[in-house]
């Protein structure tokens, strides 16, 4: 116990001392967001943020919960998952860097310091339009609206628009509530995950986090971890695990791919294709990737060269 105060009081230092030009209440700077994303050795945003490849995240929409969600399990990140989603289309495919946000209810003085501040900064409008004014492409908001709906809407249409523009089409995430769906709905390709919708306007909250871990359910969320948004639910992807998801699911659509040819032909029947392959289907395997060895990644061609190919089934 006497271990976690210490972790809590280091955090909260940095919360209110590492950014004191910045309005909101708690932002990791650059260099505590490095300090908390040490697995992460790729290119970084000037705030710090781990920045994944646009490739990388053109290739994540193929990927299914699943997949991305047993290659964070295998490495031990355990609570990446929040499902019981409403959404706005019924296929949903969300993906981006996530720019997390977290509000607390409303107390007078410390939402009267953080306005202060605010206008010192520059700032416009509500603080909701603050975190907006912060994205850029391929960004998903992420945020901790503590799953409030009645006066807890993250978002209207106007704003809506606003960060459709500015990430260059992405969608939302808000553990709380967004208003005026008739408008929401005709902003192309923009997916939003919510717990609701209501009509009333973001009240008696205060915005404490700007791209700091959040919470979202069940979920530990980390400023520029990959949002992968479908059906099921999301899953946040550290940044350093976003390659390997990506491959690996790309590996096992070749596993498909090839028994599903296969079938096709009628070479084997569905119960050899439909469990543990045979030592036989494995050399079959192996000599079919032959043929498309130009279009396998360095990655993929370790994995299948060592054998550790992961299965679909």
């Amino acid at each position: 116990m006497k271990r976690n105060l210490v972790i809590v009081a280091a955090l909260s230092v940095v919360a209110f001392v590492a950014a004191p030009a910045i309005a909101q209440v708690g932002v990791f700077s650059k260099d505590s967001l490095i300090q908390y994303t040490p697995m992460w050795k790729g290119e970084r945003f000037p705030d710090g943020r781990p920045k994944v490849s646009d490739d990388i995240l053109e290739r994540m929409k193929s990927v299914s919960i699943e997949e991305g969600w047993a290659v964070c399990r295998q490495h031990s990140f355990n609570n990446q998952f929040e499902g019981n989603w409403v959404t706005t289309h019924q296929d949903p495919v969300l993906v981006g860097r996530a720019l997390t946000a977290y509000f607390l209810p409303a107390r007078p003085d410390v939402n009267q310091a953080i306005e202060e501040q605010g206008k010192k900064d520059g700032r416009i409008g509500g603080q909701n339009s603050w975190v907006i004014d912060t994205v850029v492409k391929g960004d998903v908001i992420v945020v901790d609206l503590m799953g409030k709906l009645i006066d807890g809407s993250f978002m209207g249409d106007n704003l809506a628009n606003s960060i459709w523009a500015k990430s260059g089409g992405t969608g939302v995430v808000i553990d709380g509530g967004a208003r005026d769906i008739e408008g929401v709905l005709r902003v192309p390709d923009f997916p939003v995950f919510n717990r609701g919708w209501d009509p009333s306007a973001i009240a008696e909250c205060m915005l404490v986090g700007l791209n700091t871990p959040i919470r979202v359910g069940r979920a530990v969320v980390m400023p520029g971890d990959v949002v992968l948004g479908k059906r099921e639910g999301i899953l946040f992807v550290p940044a350093h695990l976003a390659q390997e998801v990506v491959e690996t699911s790309e590996i096992i659509r070749l596993r498909d791919q090839f028994g599903h040819q296969r079938l096709r032909e009628g070479k084997y029947t569905p119960g050899q294709i439909d469990r543990q392959w045979s030592e036989d289907i494995e050399k079959d395997f192996t000599e079919w990737l032959k043929a498309k060895s130009d279009e396998l990644t360095p990655y993929q061609r370790e994995k299948l060269l060592k054998d550790k190919t992961p299965s679909s089934k």
